[in-house]
C-alpha cells in the first residue's frame, strides 16, 4: 500500500506552515506522498471571503510544483457543494484502492470532528495524523480508533493573518511559496475587502 496523508483545505491563501506541516509528516512519518486536496466551498468557511475555488487550486499547485512528493488534487471540484471530508475519503477509497490514506488534521480540530458530517464514523473508521496547536484541548484524542499525535514544529501562521497583511499593503513574500506568492500579486488576489 502507498502511504498518503491527505491535507484538506481551502488554502485561501496556501502558506509556509501548510507547506512545513505536509513536509514534517511526509519525512518523520513516512508517508510516501502528502496530497493537497482543495476544497471549492468548505461548509464551516464563508464563501464570500473564498477567491475562486480554479485560483485556489491553480495557488495551490504553483506552491507545491518543487516538492515531487506533494500533489494538488481537485477530486471535490466533480463533488456536490459544500465539500464533506467523509464523501471525499469514500470516493479516494474508490479510485485508489492501492493506497492508504491517513488523514492530516491540527489538534484544534479534535473537540469539532464529531460535529462535521459522518464525524463519529471518521473517528472510529479513519486513520490519523494530529499536529500540534497553541490552546488546543486533546481531552478526546483517546477516543480516535486509529490517531497519532505527530511531533511537528508548532508553527502558529493563518491564511486570514496573510490576507488581512496584503490587504494592508504587507509585502508577506516571506510567508507564502514563491510561485503562490507571484500568483497573488499577478490577480491582485486579497487587495479589496472581501476577495
Amino acid at each position: 500500500m502507498i502511504k498518503t496523508g491527505l491535507l484538506f483545505g481551502s488554502f485561501n491563501p496556501i502558506h509556509i506552515a501548510h507547506l512545513a506541516i505536509a513536509g514534517y509528516i511526509k519525512e518523520f512519518e513516512s508517508m510516501d506522498q502528502v496530497w493537497f486536496i482543495v476544497s471549492p466551498r468548505n461548509p464551516f468557511k464563508n464563501p464570500e471571503k473564498l477567491i475562486s475555488p480554479a485560483a485556489r487550486l491553480e495557488m495551490t499547485r504553483l506552491a507545491i510544483e518543487e516538492y515531487p512528493a506533494f500533489m494538488v488534487s481537485d477530486i471535490e471540484f466533480n463533488m456536490p457543494r459544500p465539500s464533506y471530508t467523509i464523501n471525499t475519503l469514500d470516493k479516494l477509497a474508490q479510485k485508489y484502492p492501492e493506497r492508504d490514506f491517513y488523514l492530516i488534521i491540527g489538534t484544534d480540530n479534535i473537540s469539532s470532528i464529531g460535529h462535521w458530517k459522518g464525524g463519529e464514523t471518521l473517528i472510529k473508521e479513519q486513520k490519523f495524523l494530529i499536529y500540534p496547536r497553541l490552546d488546543t484541548d486533546n481531552s478526546r484524542l483517546n477516543q480516535f480508533s486509529d490517531a497519532r499525535l505527530v511531533n511537528a514544529p508548532l508553527i502558529e501562521l493563518s491564511s486570514t493573518f496573510i490576507r488581512e497583511s496584503i490587504l494592508q499593503g504587507k509585502d508577506m513574500r516571506a510567508f507564502v511559496p514563491r510561485g503562490a506568492y507571484n500568483y497573488i500579486k499577478k490577480n491582485g488576489f486579497y487587495t479589496v475587502r472581501g476577495n
